[in-house]
């Protein structure tokens, strides 16, 4: 018997469809996010903007390739970032792909540079009205993966 059978949840969907529909709404989010600008990179700077402003923040990236996964220092800041986010109830998802990502949001706009991707947030830009249907898919799918307990899922960027 599974978890999900004890609390009469049912399992997210297995499909790749569903899985490659949240890589793409992602991708679609980062593009919109940096055209409004409304998109924060880098763990410190993240860190800075979510304790002056958590109400602001829409949504959370995290990223960390293979290599990553070795440095205590960036899972320590992942792990009080999570934590943060899910009390701050700010949908949180996971990358394992940075060098996808640097494609998508591209070098510092200021001075060219690359720079950090490992924390990415969304605020909400100042505009009242902005509805984004690539967040709204987003945080359909970061719901429908917290009721099946997987609180911070890992989505894969498409091709």
């Amino acid at each position: 018997m599974t978890l999900e059978e004890i609390h009469g949840q049912q399992p997210m969907p297995a499909g790749h469809d569903w899985m490659q529909g949240a890589g793409t709404a992602l991708h679609e989010l980062l593009v919109s996010a940096q055209r409004r600008g409304c998109l924060t990179a880098g763990v410190y700077e993240s860190a800075k903007l979510m304790n002056v402003d958590p109400d602001n923040v829409a949504f959370c990236v995290l990223a960390a390739d293979q290599e990553d996964e070795g440095d205590i220092a960036l899972q320590i800041h992942f792990t009080l970032i999570q934590a943060f986010c899910c009390e701050n109830d700010i949908d949180i998802v996971r990358v394992n792909d940075v060098a996808k990502l640097a494609a998508i949001v591209g070098p510092s706009e200021d001075s060219g540079e690359p720079r950090d991707l490992h924390c990415i947030l969304i605020t909400n830009p100042n505009e009242e009205g902005w509805k984004d249907p690539a967040l709204e898919k987003l945080n359909s799918f970061c719901e429908e993966s917290r009721n099946v307990n997987d609180w911070v899922p890992t989505i894969t960027l498409p091709e």
